[in-house]
């Protein structure tokens, strides 16, 4: 018996020290796209394997897009995804309300102990805008923004100094 619990106790830390583990989980909007942000940490550089489905109801879903299993025929045309080191993102074109649902994130890592999980609830009317990488977004102060900016204004002849 303290051997069986050993060994539990054992490989639940191996788990956690050794796989990926999902950091986050975002919704957005890009013009009439969904935009999923599966954000992870990764602790190898083995091959990743991902998926990402949609359920509406206590079933497993559907699957959107991934290299898990294959996406369902009303969604394979409408996705794109890309993948970096920490983040799987899920484009879905021509997203309506019949898109709304709990969308899951599952990631698992070549040779890890476990696959990881997490899901976010998406609608529609709730969703925010994407936000790009703009200055304004960094909290850069006001004047600051003005002193970066005297050169170009200068440049195309607007404030002479």
């Amino acid at each position: 018996m303290k051997s069986t619990i050993g060994i539990a106790v054992l490989l639940t830390v191996l788990q956690i020290a050794c796989c990926q583990r999902i950091k986050s989980l975002t919704a957005c909007l890009t013009g009439q796209s969904l935009r999923l942000d599966c954000r992870y940490e990764r602790k190898t550089n083995n091959a990743l394997t991902y998926e990402f489905r949609l359920s509406k109801d206590t079933t497993e879903g559907a699957v959107v897009a991934g290299n898990w299993n294959t996406a369902s025929s009303i969604y394979k045309s409408r996705t794109n995804i890309t993948v970096t080191d920490n983040l799987v993102c899920l484009y879905l074109h021509g997203f309506t309300t019949a898109d709304e649902g709990v969308y899951i994130c599952k990631l698992k890592i070549t040779n890890d102990y476990g696959t990881q999980a997490k899901n976010i609830t998406v609608i529609k009317e709730r969703l925010e805008k994407c936000a790009g990488i703009s200055l304004l977004i960094q909290n850069t102060s006001w004047l600051l923004l003005l002193l970066l900016s005297l050169p170009l204004l200068q440049a195309v002849d607007f404030v002479s100094l």
